[in-house]
């Protein structure tokens, strides 16, 4: 950009020049006219040269705003705005604009393409946010995956300003994970575990953190009902998820440590959370998994672990609490990249542990919680 602007610049230049020279040689082979007349005639000559300047600047300008890039492969249209600092839907319908007749024809992205990117201006109306910059220095920012009623996310305070976040929320798309009934309502794993992460994400924005939302429904929002309706809208990032158990897996850890190469806080945190299912009677509480050898996982565990505690001691006095922490070899926990913490928040099929996942005000405290643990670990 800086060479194209040096390239206008010498252009203008020359052109005021002989535009300059022309006007002097034209006084000299015309007769003399009176002062005032060869003064306004100058005038009128530079302004015009001026304003068609100004107008080639503007347009340069706008073509220098518009960025060209490719697409990694396998990549979606959303992990793809948002490796380049693009959210919200508004960016989305945008970027689809600009990049008309670019698409496959199920309108996803094509390997080799070069596709433009949203200017500012493009973006100024949209909900997004350039992640380049620090999202703690501003006031509001916006998150449509939130709801409308909660999309608009006041930025707090800087606690966690050099932070960068990756929530996963367990299965999704056509894996409903654990499934459980009360009644004639079936209760879906995946849809608990969004919602908690959802509220977790808005938690550590308002803390001025980056957070990045890799499994995504763009319809459901921070829901406050008890049974939270079930559906396979979910995406990784924009990209359908595998009915393969492996493959699954693999797409979201690829999209994670693809984000974390474009990051460049230094606190980078991967925090994936899912319901258990084990026999009725079997009532457990919030339980946690590091990968093994990790000294900053084991920590990040034991720091949610040891707030949760904390706080069932201060708001059920006598409650007791028996969670545990251990490191294990899941697949998510290898091959991820930043540091991670894997949370089992309870067992679907146990009565009182649902009473954690279906009352909305204990889904908003355990992610309260975590927050909370997790501000702990980042100040140590």
């Amino acid at each position: 950009m800086f060479h194209w602007l040096l390239s206008f610049f010498k252009v203008s230049t020359r052109f005021i020049l002989f535009a300059m020279a022309n006007i002097n040689k034209k006084e000299e082979t015309t007769y003399k006219r009176p002062m005032i007349l060869r003064i306004f005639a100058n005038m009128k000559a530079y302004i015009n040269t001026i304003i068609l300047l100004l107008l080639l600047f503007a347009s340069a300008t706008s073509l220098i705003g518009q960025e060209k890039v490719t697409p990694e492969k396998g990549e979606g249209i959303s992990a793809f705005l948002r490796r380049h600092g693009l959210t919200g839907a508004d960016a989305k319908k945008q970027f689809e604009e600009i990049n008309k007749g670019k698409f496959s024809k199920d309108g996803g992205l094509l390997m080799g393409q070069t596709y433009i990117l949203p200017t500012p201006s493009d973006a100024a109306n949209a909900t997004t946010l350039r992640q380049s910059s620090s999202p703690s220095k501003a006031r509001t920012t916006n998150e449509p995956l939130f709801g409308k009623q909660l999309k608009s996310v006041t930025i707090k305070d800087h606690t966690l300003e050099g932070t960068s976040f990756y929530l996963v929320s367990g299965h999704g798309g056509p894996d409903p994970g654990a499934v459980s009934k009360v009644g004639g309502v079936e209760l879906h794993e995946d849809e608990y575990a969004y919602d908690i992460i959802l509220r977790l994400a808005r938690n550590l924005m308002e803390h001025g953190a980056k957070v990045h939302i890799i499994i995504q429904d763009k319809k459901d929002g921070i829901r406050d009902d008890k049974y939270l309706k079930n559906s396979k809208r979910e995406t990784c990032m924009g990209r359908k998820i595998p009915r393969n158990h492996t493959k699954r897996l693999q797409q979201r850890c690829e999209v994670i440590n693809q984000l974390a190469r474009k990051d460049t806080e230094k606190y980078k945190r991967a925090i994936f959370i899912h319901v258990d299912s084990r026999r009725v009677k079997e009532q457990i509480d919030v339980f946690l998994y590091h990968a093994p050898n990790s000294t900053l996982g084991r920590r990040l565990a034991n720091n949610i672990r040891n707030t949760i505690e904390d706080k069932y001691g201060q708001h059920q006095p006598g409650r007791g609490f028996k969670g545990t922490v251990s490191d294990r070899r899941l697949y998510v926990l290898r091959e991820t990249t930043p540091v991670a913490a894997f949370l089992e928040l309870g067992n679907i099929q146990n009565e009182k542990d649902r009473k954690r996942l279906v009352i909305p005000n204990n889904r908003q405290a355990l992610a309260n919680w975590i927050c909370q643990g997790i501000i702990k670990d980042y100040k140590k």
